[in-house]
């Protein structure tokens, strides 16, 4: 990705698809060119953690809702920090951003500037004023795919002064799939870092950071927790020396099946019989400990108006999504592991796609889903109190969940 500033304001851009569909529009955020697999994204709010979370790297993200940008943009909402915790070291973590209508008026009494300020200052390259609407309808019929957003001295044109999209396309198809991408070291913490709770400290938890986002500790501290963040390649040895109640797996990018290591740490953890709870990526890093393999989907959960059943109790929640790859399974499905009888607990009441697993004896379980998502919806926020649960039945201390 690369950018210099821009003021919206006519200059064009082109979105390239790698199947040869061209969009013109606007450049938005900083010109130049950037490279990614196009996603679009249905929530209507919420755009500043969306842009900032982790798990969106390498993707360019499209906005599904017609206006974006109205409540500008703020130095609170953020979910990434820096690689050593530091909330200075926040960043948008997409790509590239494709977006309809961009508001040209920041009105919000926590804006600390525009969402075109955000952007051009982290070289965020843009497109704005293109049929999003027509865009999407294509990445649902076809897949989402890799693509380009090129504008400025990025674009490419022939002797007679025409666009050339076919060296544009060209660029688009020499990239990298996210089929078989491996990115969870690319977005993780490189020393770690420790989130104190509110009050005192009534548990200690080890967090694999594969992507975490930052409402993910803060909900641990609301309940007493201790987060200790460990980078993506951390082991067995450090887990225990920290004298850790429980295990997460945080959500993250790329290819679940690329993540020999995480598994691998996964399945030492449950032989400990330490509880263990998975968000997102976190779900298919448990599943594959579990045996389960994953897929890549055809356009992939992004959103925050997603339901899913959870089966034991025919509970629907409205979730937050943000996923490419699944789990293989069956509502319901019960199988066998090497570490007692597991059950799919969770699955999308759109399409049926695995949300969520768990082992028979409750010692860990996982949810495709975000019940940490900041801008909403929180109806799931109680697996929190659940892993909870789980921490206060390993201690013996009797707290109620």
């Amino acid at each position: 990705m690369s950018g210099s500033h821009n003021t919206l304001g006519g200059d064009l851009a082109v979105l390239v698809l790698e199947d040869g569909r061209v969009f013109r529009g606007e450049a938005f955020g900083a010109i130049g060119q950037t490279l990614g697999e196009a996603v679009f994204s249905t929530g209507m709010t919420g755009y500043q953690e969306t842009l900032t979370d982790p798990s969106y790297h390498r993707q360019i993200v499209v906005s599904t809702a017609p206006q974006i940008g109205n409540t500008g943009w703020n130095q609170e909402d953020d979910e990434s920090v820096g690689p050593t915790g530091d909330a200075a070291g926040a960043r948008i973590w997409v790509a590239g951003y494709v977006v309809r209508d961009p508001s040209r008026v920041t009105s919000n009494w926590r804006a600390t500037g525009s969402l075109q300020d955000a952007l051009e200052n982290q070289g965020v390259v843009g497109i704005a004023s293109i049929d999003t609407r027509a865009l999407v309808r294509h990445l649902r019929t076809r897949g989402s795919m890799r693509a380009g957003i090129f504008s400025g001295d990025a674009l490419a044109w022939s002797g007679a002064g025409i666009l050339d999209t076919d060296a544009l396309l060209d660029r688009v198809r020499q990239q990298p799939s996210m089929l078989g991408a491996d990115l969870a070291g690319e977005v993780s913490t490189t020393t770690g870092y420790t989130v104190e709770p509110d009050g005192e400290a009534l548990y200690t938890v080890a967090a694999i950071d594969l992507g975490i986002k930052t409402n993910t500790p803060r909900m641990f501290a609301q309940r007493g927790i201790r987060v200790h963040v460990l980078p993506s390649n951390a082991t067995l040895e450090q887990i225990l020396d920290l004298k850790a109640d429980g295990v997460f797996l945080s959500n993250g990018p790329g290819d679940p099946a690329t993540a020999d290591g995480a598994v691998h740490l996964t399945k030492e953890v449950l032989g400990q019989g330490l509880p263990l709870f998975g968000i997102c990526f976190g779900n298919q890093i448990l599943g594959r400990a579990l045996g389960r393999g994953t897929y890549k989907m055809k356009f992939g959960h992004r959103g925050i108006n997603i339901p899913v059943i959870e089966h034991e109790t025919g509970r629907i929640s409205i979730t937050a999504q943000n996923h490419g790859f699944a789990l293989e399974g069956e509502a319901g499905e019960e199988f066998d592991t090497p570490f007692g009888r597991a059950i799919i607990s969770h699955t999308c009441a759109n399409d049926g796609t695995v949300e969520g697993v768990r082992l028979l004896d409750d010692s860990a379980f996982s949810v495709q889903y975000h019940p940490e998502a900041a801008a909403g919806p929180h109806d799931a926020a109680y697996l929190f109190d659940r892993f909870t649960t789980l921490l206060s039945a390993r201690r013996g201390t009797g707290v109620s969940k």
